[in-house]
């Protein structure tokens, strides 16, 4: 039997969401078909051998997870009975944010300022809003579809120090079917309008836990803001979270900004380093993500090794913040785990493309050159072993879910100029040096189309 092909016109049931064929019900076994691409293991060190590119792929969806990824001269035949979506373009797994702040998406592109008077003067008063949930849930909506417009399918999110803000983004994900991790805010040394207590951080920090373990998609990271923010008694109640909840992250900030490390050092005299602080607290460990760590000594990078602990890199904040350059050189003779993060509303894009972008100049400027390959990695199955969900997504392997992107290599005149007749580096460079938001194509989650650019993008007939 000869394969059907989707080929409806879009249709629009929400703003800003459109699906462009029909949609399977979760159970249904379905089909696409297109170039592929992914890098489920870095290929820093495992080489050509961590790169899968399939010119002509099949890639088969049943309940939101891959069935089958292969050549389609090699599987075709098995599943001739299903319709087939053809997708041109260049399919690669969806992204994965390794570090934003939602609520700071109203204060994106906020002029001035380096990390401690930028958040006193943008941040904070923008964060107090959320004491609103009908704030908090616009918000959330919002930030979450931009996402998807971005080609970001997963991410590891800040909220602000109201539960009410977690409980608003997750509802929200799940209304997506993302997969998200996310947490409230602790910080009972903030602003007299933010802060918190440590017994009200811990019993609202249980109470989201028990609230959102096991919905959908969604897992929980006890989130300290940094270390300035919580005091000695909140950082042990942070621990104490950690150690209670085998299934959650932590996720905080570390060395981002020279300031920053010298009012911690004023703070924590008897401190090796920024990293101690959070070790003698039992924060340092194998599901540690510390956003930024710009400034590490070389024993802080060995702690975070031997911990397995790992780092959002996070280039366009620490650009626009003037907070130095990431040392990924020091990272990878740690073997410390990577991922990148765009650190929204520091940074200045949701685009893990632009952040790809960003951490090629960051490494230039290093000397430590970053191959396309490699950053494809970090922005997918890099970011997904950070934040401890390797076997689920990052790769489109079988059994993996089915969360992935369509790239245009000809998004715009540029890119169409650049990329054509290229070899596939050539091409996946200029997306990542070029490409941003208009080069995402389309976006799926659990294989259901949840954003397709519009307009300019149609499906051709299905590859012969």
């Amino acid at each position: 039997m000869p394969h059907r092909v989707f080929a409806s016109a879009p249709r629009r049931d929400t703003p800003g969401r459109i699906d462009p064929e029909p949609q399977p019900l979760p159970h249904q076994r379905h089909a696409f078909r297109g170039e592929l691409l992914s890098v489920s293991r870095d290929p820093s060190l495992h080489g050509a051998e961590a790169i899968r590119h399939l010119p002509d792929a099949l890639l088969v969806v049943e309940g939101g997870r891959v069935l089958a990824c292969d050549d389609w001269a090699a599987i075709g035949s098995r599943f001739a009975d299903l319709p087939v979506v053809p997708l041109p373009g260049l399919i690669v797994p969806g992204f994965v944010d390794a570090h934003v702040h939602f609520p700071q998406i109203d204060c994106i592109a906020a002029h001035g300022d380096q990390l401690l008077t930028w958040l006193e003067r943008h941040v904070f008063p923008a964060e107090a809003a959320f004491a609103s949930r009908a704030h908090a849930d616009g918000v959330a909506a919002f930030f979450l579809d931009e996402l998807l417009r971005h080609g970001t399918t997963s991410a590891l999110v800040f909220g602000t120090v109201h539960a009410a803000s977690v409980d608003a983004l997750f509802e929200a994900a799940l209304a997506r079917n993302m997969r998200l991790i996310a947490g409230k805010v602790l910080m009972d040394l903030g602003p007299d309008f933010l802060r918190d207590t440590p017994e009200t951080g811990r019993s609202d920090s249980e109470a989201l836990i028990a609230r959102w373990r096991g919905r959908g998609r969604l897992g929980y990271a006890v989130t300290p803001r940094f270390a300035l923010t919580s005091s000695d008694a909140q950082l042990a109640s942070a621990a104490a979270l950690l150690a209670g909840h085998p299934d959650v992250l932590l996720h905080t900030h570390l060395a981002e900004n020279t300031v920053e490390l010298a009012a911690v050092a004023a703070r924590f005299p008897d401190a090796a380093d920024y990293l101690h602080v959070y070790d003698r607290f039992g924060l340092v460990g194998p599901r540690s993500v510390f956003a930024h760590g710009v400034h590490l000594s070389g024993r802080a990078w060995s702690r975070l090794g031997a911990a397995g602990a790992g780092v959002a890199h996070c280039p366009g904040s620490n650009l626009f913040l003037g907070s130095g350059l990431f040392d990924l050189a020091a990272a990878d003779a740690h073997g410390v785990k990577l991922g990148l993060g765009s650190d929204v509303g520091a940074g200045t894009s949701l685009s893990l493309l632009a952040a790809a972008a960003d951490a090629y100049k960051v490494a230039q400027l290093r000397g430590h050159p970053l191959d396309p390959f490699r950053a494809l990695h970090l922005a997918t199955a890099g970011g997904a072993r950070l934040l401890g969900i390797e076997r689920e997504i990052g790769g489109l392997l079988p059994g993996q879910e089915a969360d992935f992107v369509v790239l245009d290599p000809a998004a715009t005149p540029l890119l169409a100029r650049r990329t054509a007749g290229r070899s596939l580096a050539e091409r996946l460079f200029a997306l990542q040096i070029l490409g941003d938001d208009r080069a995402v194509a389309a976006t799926y989650v659990a294989g259901r189309c949840a954003h397709r650019r519009q307009p300019g993008f149609s499906s051709p007939r299905a590859p012969a």
